[in-house]
């Protein structure tokens, strides 16, 4: 027998037909699932995103230094190759943030669920995370700061690729310009060479700064050298 009732969304009943649907008289494993699973893509999908951006960076460093260190060629060519990287390094600091956005929801999801359901022993890790990723999907809000998701990157990738670059700029200036001597040699046009060095000095002291100095992590699930475990340690 068909109901002609016409729907109506604003309804009691149907505004909150997803109400109940991960209790246990619904079926949440399946749901919970797909869920988890959507997530799982999205995360892969912005962890893509940020591998093809450090990938442009190590493609990009390799062919300055190789220019560089061909013919006579500027040693100014390194620092535009240290500029690009900043650049780069800018670009996947907010890709990173938007990269935890969803892995904060699946290790949310791991922590309370999965791992809950694979042993029952331990309490779950937040007994409010159904209401904080209810609220997260209400509303999504960046979980780290800018100056963090830099701090990551720098880590992980940009502050070693600098390095290399603070390497061959210094042999630029000092093993491969035989008419004058540092600071003279760093000069660039009307900027002097103790300057430019300043200048330079100055940038990877920021740059360290930011990586390394102590602070309280927000990036949920993140990998650290401290993070650091066997299976054998969990207890019998």
């Amino acid at each position: 027998m068909s109901d002609d009732t016409p729907f109506d969304p604003t309804g009691e009943a149907e505004r909150h037909i997803g109400r109940g649907m991960f209790e246990e008289g619904m079926g949440p494993g399946s749901s919970m699932a797909h869920l988890y699973r959507g997530e799982v893509h999205r995360m892969k999908f912005w962890r893509e995103r940020l591998d093809r951006t450090t990938n442009w960076a190590i493609t990009i460093m390799a062919a300055i230094l190789t220019w560089a260190f061909t013919g006579n060629n500027p040693h100014y060519i390194v620092l535009i190759g240290l500029a690009m990287l900043t650049v780069f390094l800018v670009i996947e600091a907010r890709r990173y943030r938007g990269y935890d956005l969803w892995r904060s929801r699946v290790r949310l999801m791991q922590e309370n669920v999965f791992a809950n359901a694979l042993d029952a022993s331990k309490d779950v890790s937040d007994p409010y995370w159904r209401r904080e990723l209810s609220e997260d999907y209400r509303q999504p809000k960046i979980k780290i700061s800018f100056e963090e998701a830099l701090a990551h990157r720098l880590r992980r990738v940009y502050l070693p690729l600098m390095t290399v670059l603070l390497a061959a700029w210094v042999v630029r200036i000092t093993a491969f310009i035989q008419v004058t001597e540092w600071p003279t040699s760093a000069a660039i046009g009307a900027i002097p060479g103790i300057v430019m060095s300043a200048v330079v000095v100055a940038f990877f002291a920021v740059a360290t700064v930011i990586a390394c100095r102590p602070r309280t992590w927000k990036a949920n699930g993140e990998l650290r050298i401290t993070d650091v475990d066997v299976w054998g340690d969990a207890d019998q």
